[in-house]
């Protein structure tokens, strides 16, 4: 009867652990495939090892295509060296300790990040959005904690700049509408986005007058002949955000 419990007993440690992940949060997203821009940004700032720890930590993980809609070059110049401090914050803005499923943080509010600061929890027909995020997979289950995959890059309150050090009037505004214009045009008010892009436009003419800042000038002058020429406020809106993304480029 003793050998019988011993063997027993040891079938039961032998027994698979099905439904029990073996993958942390890191080696999950590398896994999924669709969060190639988000394993290599957390890698550049040097959160691999953070987000391989016990935790548990809860991730809303902007999936590759919401990193297509984030702005190119702030990405890009967060990616550099000088910027890491910038991208933690950006990173840490997605992760919240606890394991905290779809069904838990539908009955939240606002919850505070890793980074600091807040952000807010909504329902819409039953879907869970991050600030203006939405939760385009769940419960995605790892074994340090849950990854909630979402179609937006959650921008923290403190407007990241990465243009340059000391950033100038024109880029500020052109940031601050980017920040505001992101989230109206993916919830499909393209018409208030444009209002909003023009309406930064007109700010820029109006503070750069003279050959202080003429190339800015002439590129937003030109985007806003365009966008006055066309009735397509979707049209609108991407004159004018190509024009301001050409702006930040030229002065990095």
């Amino acid at each position: 009867m003793k050998h019988l419990s011993l063997i027993l007993y040891f079938s039961v440690l032998l027994l698979p652990t099905y439904g029990i992940p073996k993958k942390d949060i890191v080696d999950t997203a590398i896994e999924a495939g669709s969060f190639n821009t988000l394993v290599s940004a957390v890698q550049a700032a040097g959160l691999v090892e953070t987000l391989k720890g016990d935790g548990p930590f809860t991730v809303f993980a902007p999936t590759d295509k919401a990193f297509e809609k984030f702005w190119p070059e702030t990405l890009k110049n967060l990616l550099k060296p000088k910027n890491k401090d910038k991208l933690q914050m950006l990173l840490t803005y997605h992760v919240i300790p606890g394991n905290v499923n779809a069904k838990k943080a539908k009955k939240l509010d606002t919850v505070e990040p890793l980074s600091g600061g807040s952000f807010e929890l909504s329902v819409i027909n039953n879907d869970l959005f991050i600030n203006y995020a939405k939760v385009v997979k769940a419960n995605i289950k790892t074994s340090n904690g849950i990854i909630h995959a979402i179609d937006s890059v959650l921008i923290p309150n403190v407007v990241i700049q990465t243009s340059s050090n000391q950033p100038n009037n024109t880029d500020q505004i052109i940031v601050n509408a980017i920040h505001r214009g992101v989230p109206m045009f993916n919830s499909g008010h393209h018409s208030t986005t444009a209002a909003l892009y023009m309406k930064a436009g007109d700010e820029i003419l109006d503070q750069c007058p003279s050959s202080a800042c003429s190339s800015s000038m002439s590129k937003i002058k030109t985007a806003m002949q365009q966008a006055t020429a066309t009735d397509c406020s979707t049209s609108q809106a991407w004159i004018m955000r190509n024009a301001f993304d050409e702006v930040l480029a030229s002065s990095k």
